[in-house]
């Protein structure tokens, strides 16, 4: 076994690639692993937090998704795991429904998707998505307006919020930046996390879909709790150790393949 002591750099490339790998890890179970210090883990991670490699929670650490980029270039990025992720969803859409579309590239692919005679009314407060909802003869939309947000993708303000608190939904598509089976759902900024929280509290079902490179990662601001949450949809390329570790939750979790 190679000996870790005197060897921080090859310590914290270990260290990211069980990040990479399993989304986060353990102090006292990386001491056993490597055979240092819980001190030595601790001072690690701390170096690792201030890179921007994870975030320190209790007793351990957890990886962090790239930082924010605008909406546009995010629609470029993992494309074909959000088009499958995208035809999952289509199926937990009840006909008849009212469903809130919130701001996120995975839920504009499904706004792409939808098949022709599905009936619903579909409330947004996304005009990329508004714009994409209202070419299906069969879906009403109601859009939210307010000041557009650019890096979220739409109006998150406070007289979108003051609209959002009049309505009730039978269905919500919940977008996030990062979702840990512990921590819940979270995103970057705290208006969209506020924004968001509200929804969750007038939606009957909840339904988040995300690419499995968030899954395990954690963020700035929390959403929701994993109990809020009723289903889960990711990709295929979702680790072997996140399903072990969401399997123990009560969620519905749906892998698009």
């Amino acid at each position: 076994m190679f000996d870790y002591t005197d060897f921080p750099e090859q310590r914290q490339s270990k260290i990211r690639q069980i990040l990479s790998e399993e989304g986060k890890v353990v102090c006292a179970q990386l001491s056993r692993e490597l055979n240092v210090s819980e001190h030595t883990i601790r001072r690690d991670l701390k170096e690792l937090s201030q890179s921007g490699a994870c975030k320190r929670v209790y007793g351990g650490a957890v990886s962090m998704p790239p930082e924010v980029i605008d909406f546009a270039s995010r629609a470029t990025i993992d494309a074909a795991q959000k088009d499958r992720i995208a035809q999952a969803v289509i199926p937990l859409i009840k006909p008849n429904s009212c469903v809130f579309f919130d701001t996120g590239t995975t839920n504009l692919a499904v706004a792409k998707q939808i098949p022709a005679g599905l009936k619903f009314t579909a409330v947004c407060n996304s005009p990329i998505i508004a714009a994409e909802l209202m070419q299906y003869p069969d879906v009403e939309v109601i859009f939210l307006g307010g000041r557009i947000q650019k890096e979220v993708g739409g109006a998150i303000g406070i007289d979108t919020l003051r609209q959002l608190e009049k309505m009730y939904f039978d269905q919500c598509l919940l977008g996030g930046c990062a979702f840990d089976a512990n921590e819940g759902l979270t995103v970057f900024e705290y208006d969209d996390a506020e924004f968001k929280k509200c929804l969750v509290t007038r939606s009957s079902e909840v339904i988040v879909a995300l690419t499995a490179n968030k899954i395990s990662a954690l963020t700035r601001y929390r959403v929701a709790a994993c109990d809020e949450i009723t289903t889960l949809v990711t990709d295929d390329e979702i680790s072997p150790a996140c399903q072990s570790i969401l399997s123990e939750k009560n969620l519905d979790v749906i892998i698009a393949r």
